[in-house]
């Protein structure tokens, strides 16, 4: 059967088509993708009336798409080896020889779209994949025999104003993925032409100004899987609307259809949907939806029983999953709305979209649905949808974005009956429900008290078994209407964190419902049970800053309490004055053996100013020489024979004074740095000088250079003005000077006493 239709056919006029201009862009970025690193060219938008000559010669990407171009020479691209992909859309090219490629070998990607193509001369291309020659004035199809022999060819472009069933032949053994019909002007359509065709896809876009020829609606869902049909209109009165044949249905293989820009009569839509529901369609989308009708014929008393026969037709067990209507118009004056909706709402599927259809209203199923998806956005959905609705066992997600709703709460009870929700947070886009005064989102997986940003007039909030760990403590003031917030049987984590909801807890006035029974600790384990108004933390555990405050001030007080004591018991010179006896001790340990062995009478001399002798005869011979351990010391008025290994030098201002005391530290500042030995010790003494300060190292001659240095590193035995610590500098003394003695002495002190003073000459006074 041929449909010609001359008496509907009008002047050309220039189309852009949203998804097929949309689906070419992808390919085209899947090629780039394919051939990146490649060289390319982009002439893209120069206003060009012809192709440039200065091409690189090595590109393998040239864009020469948007400009002015009205014709190609055949020597046009014999310059580029290496071309791949072409793009030549949206030109003015009148005639395609394709012969022009020939010494393109590795042209894979041909796009000729939109232009004013209305001739075409065949050549074979080998390698190419891609063949767009859509959106043109050809009046046939433009399938050469050549085209048979491209067998790497997935996507097929083609434009014509009539179709017959042998334009397919020399493609109808090849694998296409998707194939795109553009049908402008179009006159004629032979019936089950498009069955030829072996795609996957097959998109077809119809003239916008011309009546529809089902037949291609028909053999489009006999031939693809995906089927995409873009101006569906049809003025003509339903009598004359043909109904497929019955052997037709049973071939139909589309399993998701879109119809765009649909623009029937009412009665047609109802038949289409019935042909559509009795088919393995499993997902239908219509947008941009017009229907309309006269008001004569469309009255409930007509209309009503072909309603109801929809309706239990779509109630019944069938392939479709999903149904999508988008921006959907009404220009009937009067139809039964009620039983539009019941037919809706019956639906036995998954997933239901009406979107941007100004629908005032939808009836809750009467039985037990299927429903798991439901969009209402967009539309003029009042309080009243779903009232007392409980048979939406299966919904998991209701979008009713951009309504007329006030108030939530009866489609909160409606909701309260859904088992395991799975909303993890309320979406910043919800802003309309300024009167919203109750809330229901029990049993879902909200982390946290959602705030009233969104519903400031909000006053009754369930948020019970949810994931709410340490819950907001700003919540109240975010929700000044709220009356009574149910946030029980949460898995709370008692840390500090929930010190301020507890606090909280006791400003609120009885606002938390269920308290205390229903909040009980869930975390950490040793607290797991434990409700929460039995649990309680100090200030100081969860305030860092004071913590840090308090450690802070705790330390200071201490370090002030040390430094105190050590001022006050003077622990410093007792800490110098016992690091001064371990350094003689470990220098002692250190001596040369030769002087350790070596027997002596004395432990040493005594060196001083005349002007210190009563400080000498009453403190530092007595304590030395008296009590177990006592020393031997040898005085110049006394025994005049300096020690061997050791002299005791009292420094003092009379010492430095005494010519005498020069002579003696002559000699032992001698020994000392000429024989290297440790028998020196010094002893600053300030007897008769309490008020001043310690001894000064200035006062020493200056020819004793090396004994102002060994001042400086050397620690010296410091006369205490305190008697409390004199009996620790006794100590040290005699530990410094602790050397054996020749047994003889020891054991006859006259003999000894007396041998020395024959041999020592009158003690001198200094």
């Amino acid at each position: 059967m041929l449909w010609n239709l001359p008496d509907l056919r009008c002047s050309c006029c220039f189309l852009i088509y949203i998804f097929p201009c949309m689906f070419l862009s992808i390919l085209w970025n899947n090629i780039q993708t394919t051939v990146e690193h490649k060289i390319t060219a982009n002439y893209s938008g120069h206003l060009l009336t012809e192709v440039p000559k200065n091409i690189p010669l090595h590109t393998h990407i040239l864009d020469l798409s948007h400009n002015r171009i009205s014709e190609i020479n055949k020597l046009e691209f014999i310059t580029l080896p290496d071309l791949q992909v072409l793009n030549l859309s949206h030109n003015l090219i009148t005639e395609l020889d394709f012969s022009v490629f020939i010494l393109n070998q590795d042209l894979e990607y041909l796009d000729v779209s939109h232009n004013n193509l209305w001739t075409a001369y065949c050549q074979m291309l080998a390698r190419l994949r891609h063949l767009d020659l859509s959106f043109n004035k050809f009046t046939t199809l433009p399938v050469c025999q050549e085209f048979g022999t491209m067998f790497h060819l997935e996507y097929l472009g083609l434009s014509a104003t009539m179709i017959r069933r042998s334009d397919f032949r020399y493609v109808a053994h090849l694998q296409l993925n998707t194939v795109i019909l553009t049908l402008e002007d179009f006159s004629l359509y032979e019936t089950l032409s498009l069955t030829a065709l072996n795609t996957r896809n097959l998109h077809i876009v119809f003239a916008a100004n011309q009546n529809f020829i089902f037949p291609i609606l028909y053999d489009g869902m006999s031939t693809s899987q995906n089927l995409k049909i873009v101006n569906l209109k049809y003025t003509l009165s339903h009598k004359y609307f043909p109904s497929p044949s019955l052997e037709l249905l049973k071939k139909i293989k589309t399993t998701d259809l879109m119809l765009d820009s649909v623009d029937l009569e009412w009665t047609i839509i109802l038949q289409i949907f019935l042909l559509i529901w009795d088919s393995p369609v499993e997902h239908l989308t219509v947008r941009n939806l017009i229907f309309r009708g006269p008001v004569v014929e469309m009255n409930e008393y007509k209309y009503a029983p072909v309603l109801r026969s929809l309706e239990q037709v779509l109630s019944l067990g069938a392939s479709m999953k999903a149904l999508t209507l988008e921006r959907v118009r009404n220009k009937l004056y009067y139809f039964n709305q009620h039983i539009l909706y019941r037919m809706f709402s019956e639906m036995n599927i998954d997933s239901l979209t009406i979107y941007d259809a100004c629908m005032p209203h939808m009836l809750c199923p009467e039985k037990a649905s299927s429903f798991q998806y439901i969009n209402f956005s967009r539309n003029a959905l009042t309080d009243e949808l779903f009232q007392n609705c409980s048979t939406l066992l299966n919904l998991e997600l209701l979008i009713l974005r951009r309504n007329k709703f006030k108030s939530l709460s009866k489609v909160s009870l409606m909701t309260s009956a859904l088992p395991n929700n799975q909303i993890a947070s309320i979406p910043k886009g919800i802003a309309e429900l300024q009167s919203l005064q109750e809330l229901n989102l029990a049993s879902n997986r909200l982390a946290d008290l959602p705030g009233c940003g969104a519903f400031t007039g909000l006053e009754i909030l369930n948020i019970e078994r949810n994931l709410i760990l340490t819950p907001s403590a700003h919540f109240f003031e975010s929700c000044p209407s709220m009356k009574e917030l149910q946030a029980g049987q949460n898995p709370f984590k008692c840390s500090c964190e929930l010190q301020d909801f507890l606090r909280l807890e006791r400003q609120s006035g009885g606002k938390l419902s269920g308290w205390p029974a229903a909040y009980v600790c869930k975390y950490p384990e040793d607290l797991s049970g434990t409700q929460l108004k039995d649990f309680h933390l100090t200030e100081l555990a969860c305030n860092t800053t004071l913590l840090l405050v308090t450690a802070l001030l705790v330390t200071l007080v201490l370090v002030a309490v040390v430094a105190f004591l050590c001022i006050y018991l003077d622990v410093p010179w007792y800490v110098r004055m016992l690091w001064q006896w371990t350094q003689t001790k470990r220098r002692a340990w250190h001596d040369c053996p030769e002087e350790r062995e070596t027997a002596l009478q004395f432990h040493a001399f005594i060196s001083y100013s005349e002007r210190d002798s009563l400080w000498v005869k009453n403190e530092l011979i007595p304590n030395l020489e008296k009590g177990e351990g006592s020393i031997r010391l040898c005085q110049h008025e006394r025994n005049f024979i300096p020690g061997k290994s050791i002299s005791i030098f009292v420094l003092s201002p009379n010492f430095v004074q005494s010519e005498w005391c020069h002579y003696e530290l002559y000699f032992a500042h001698h020994k000392l740095f000429s024989e290297n030995f440790n028998s020196l010790i010094l002893i600053p003494s300030f007897l008769f000088m309490l008020e001043k300060p310690p001894f000064p190292s200035y006062v020493i001659p200056a020819r004793y250079h090396k004994l102002k240095v060994l001042m400086a590193k050397r620690t010296y035995l410091e006369w205490p003005k305190e008697r409390s610590k004199r009996a620790l500098f006794w100590a040290n003394l005699r530990a410094a000077i602790s050397i054996k003695l020749q047994p003889s002495f020891e054991t006859d002190e006259e003999q000894s006493d007396a041998t020395l003073s024959s041999s020592i000459t009158q003690p001198l006074i200094k």
